[in-house]
């Protein structure tokens, strides 16, 4: 679980019960990060409201900052927040996969390709 996790609002009041279901939903991406790099994640959370002509609308927008200089971004436009952090949940989740893809030499595309490759 990631422990530094900060959210905040810009013209929102951000309420328990969503900073609980946020913290669930942010806080289990830490399986996908490589070993070395889950303790000194620090994610934080910006929910804005935006007034637009047909109603109310939330931009939810989340940064991770991995150890390395390394930062994951994503954000998202919707109606309702809670259903915003499991759209964010996803795309981080997508990016978090790829870094550590990226960074574990044992897991890169190149080796996992020679493992398919018939030699003959």
């Amino acid at each position: 679980m990631i422990d530094k996790i900060e959210i905040s609002g810009s013209n929102y009041k951000i309420s328990d019960s969503f900073r609980k279901y946020a913290t669930k939903r942010i806080g289990k991406l830490d399986r996908y990060l490589p070993r070395g790099s889950k303790k000194d994640v620090v994610a934080k959370i910006v929910v804005t409201e935006v007034d637009r002509a047909h109603g109310n609308k939330y931009e939810v927008s989340a940064a991770m900052e991995i150890p390395g200089g390394k930062v994951i971004t994503a954000r998202d436009e919707c109606s309702n927040v809670f259903a915003g952090i499991d759209i964010i949940e996803a795309k981080l989740k997508g990016q978090v996969r790829r870094f550590k893809l990226e960074a574990t030499p044992h897991l890169s595309k190149k080796g996992l390709k020679s493992l398919f490759i018939k030699r003959g």
